[in-house]
């Protein structure tokens, strides 16, 4: 990233955020932002978790609800990362929009969804994407493209125009933060960091202004 100051404008008010005094509110804005700014997937947001013997492995995957105190992703629960959070159920999120010169980070512990809210977001998805649930064995060795093709062609001609029930092995998961930090670019590196922290995801916050 440029160190010049001649590529963005310094007296839009980006640092009045340093301000809030709630987090949840202040993530919201900044999603609502990136809605109208990024061109593709501004729910996106890169995940990682540990396996057992600590490695960290991260991806990317779209957040697919924000409630007031956790965010909320789906998966194969049979997946590498299924089987880490199982394991360890914490993980740490990063948000970045490039074009707003934004990143969030997000660090937190993790619970699964109840059946029903499961249940409903799986039906919300495009009757493909339901198909693909089935027919793939995430993270698993796939001998060919073909093989994964078969299973997408046995899968539709299986439920040919029957609701698709949701797999026993896809869920989701909330993420109830103990920590937040807003992070906004500025010139030479002297970026403005704002971070919510508490010991326990029943108590307060803390906010603190961090150097860059």
């Amino acid at each position: 990233m440029n160190e010049t100051t001649d590529q963005y404008d310094l007296t839009s008010g980006a640092a009045d955020f340093l301000n809030e005094e709630e987090p949840y509110q202040l993530f919201t804005n900044w999603l609502s932002d990136a809605e109208r700014a990024e061109p593709n997937d501004p729910n996106a947001m890169a995940l990682a978790t540990v396996d057992e013997s600590g490695l960290p492995n991260v991806r990317m995957v779209l957040l697919k609800g924000f409630e007031k105190d956790s965010f909320v992703f789906y998966t194969n629960l049979e997946s590498t990362k299924g089987n880490e959070i199982k394991s360890a159920p914490k993980a740490a999120l990063c948000f970045h929009w490039k074009s707003l010169r934004r990143q969030i980070r997000v660090r937190g512990i993790l619970s699964p969804v109840s059946e029903q809210e499961a249940d409903e977001y799986y039906h919300s998805r495009p009757r493909g994407s339901q198909i693909g649930a089935w027919a793939s064995k995430q993270s698993r060795p796939l001998e060919g493209r073909f093989a994964l093709e078969k299973a997408v062609a046995s899968m539709t001609l299986k439920y040919g125009v029957l609701e698709i029930p949701r797999p026993d092995y896809w869920s989701g998961f909330k993420l109830k933060p103990l920590e937040i930090e807003f992070w906004h670019d500025r010139p030479f590196r002297l970026h403005d960091r704002l971070q919510f922290k508490r010991a326990s995801v029943d108590d307060p916050f803390e906010r603190s202004q961090l150097y860059p």
